[in-house]
């Protein structure tokens, strides 16, 4: 009578090749989750306009990041599947799935089927709930389910509250003397900011009023979860008000979640701050978005503007006590 555990990340491409970038973005972001607008303006908007122009472009930055054992990201997903499934013993049978492209989620699901489960735990490893990552992943879950008729599927829709979880971020800072950095970035993915309002349209405003805390009425608001997280960090981390920034990446746009990274990065260089430190609370695992945008965009940004040192703090990967966090989650769950 084993359970099954279903770790789930966002997905990669298969190599750095063109035409395997252009696949994963082409089902990424054909996802209604991702670009919440008209199908047939996104459909024309994905496949007549983002892909043809990002694929090679994408391409290009992948192959930095690139290893000889493949994608940072799958290797990373494979590692945490290994040593979790020792961590849990032989009564689990851990799997990994990617939201898009390969291992997929239906794969994974096959493989916890043909193993003899009677449940399976699903974690998408995403810290904070977000429609066009969180819900689209259990959706896809719910659908795979479905189709395979296994009716007992336990889901996590977040887990950035889990006190092992920030204490797991704390413990990886520790290689770093803080008293050496000016000023702390606390960089999480940005996303549309009609995404945010959608999910609570009567309360939502985008300001420091309706997140500054945590209540019913914003209990799955990205935002606030971020803010919230941040406040978190600070607060065990001891690094005073007015020394740390929470701002957000990757944006595709001016109607994304503001303060951009990126632009903050520029005006603290600026401004005279000559050693900041990153952290990316919203990345279990290093992928494009923190090998190469922080440690690699952002560094260089600094620098440009009269910066002397931007380092990133490494994500969770597989780290022991991220380990001890997830087996905490599933014994619980």
């Amino acid at each position: 009578m084993k359970k099954g555990v279903l770790l789930i990340n966002l997905g990669t491409p298969d190599s750095p090749k063109v035409s395997d970038v252009r696949k994963y973005l082409t089902q990424f972001l054909n996802d209604p989750f991702v670009i919440d607008i008209n199908p047939i303006g996104r459909f024309l908007l994905v496949n007549g306009i983002i892909v043809p122009f990002r694929a090679p472009k994408s391409a290009k930055l992948y192959e930095k990041i690139w290893t000889d054992e493949g994608s940072p990201l799958l290797i990373h997903g494979k590692k945490l599947k290994e040593f979790l499934q020792k961590e849990l013993g032989s009564f689990y049978v851990v799997e990994l799935g990617m939201r898009y492209q390969n291992p997929s989620i239906e794969s994974a699901f096959l493989k916890l089927k043909e193993a003899g489960v009677t449940e399976i735990i699903a974690i998408p490893l995403y810290p904070q709930y977000a429609t066009s990552s969180t819900k689209s992943t259990i959706q896809e879950v719910k659908r795979v389910s479905e189709k395979h008729m296994f009716p007992s599927v336990k889901t996590i829709n977040k887990f950035y509250q889990n006190e092992n979880f920030i204490e797991t971020i704390v413990e990886i800072s520790k290689k770093y003397n803080l008293n050496e950095y000016e000023h702390f970035l606390f960089s999480y993915h940005g996303l549309p900011e009609r995404q945010i309002t959608k999910v609570y349209p009567d309360n939502c405003k985008i300001n420091s009023d309706c997140c500054s805390q945590i209540t019913s009425k914003n209990e799955l608001c990205y935002r606030a979860a971020c803010y919230e997280t941040t406040r978190q960090l600070v607060k065990r981390l001891k690094i005073p008000d007015g020394k740390y920034t929470t701002a957000f990446q990757s944006r595709l746009d001016d109607k994304w979640l503001k303060p951009y990274s990126d632009k903050v990065v520029e005006e603290k260089a600026r401004e005279g701050i000559k050693k900041m430190l990153v952290f990316s609370p919203a990345f279990v695992a290093d992928c494009l978005e923190t090998i190469y945008e922080i440690g690699i965009e952002y560094a260089e940004i600094f620098k440009h503007n009269g910066g002397e040192k931007l380092q990133m703090v490494e994500s969770l990967n597989t780290h022991p006590k991220w380990i001890e966090t997830l087996k905490g989650i599933i014994i619980e769950k």
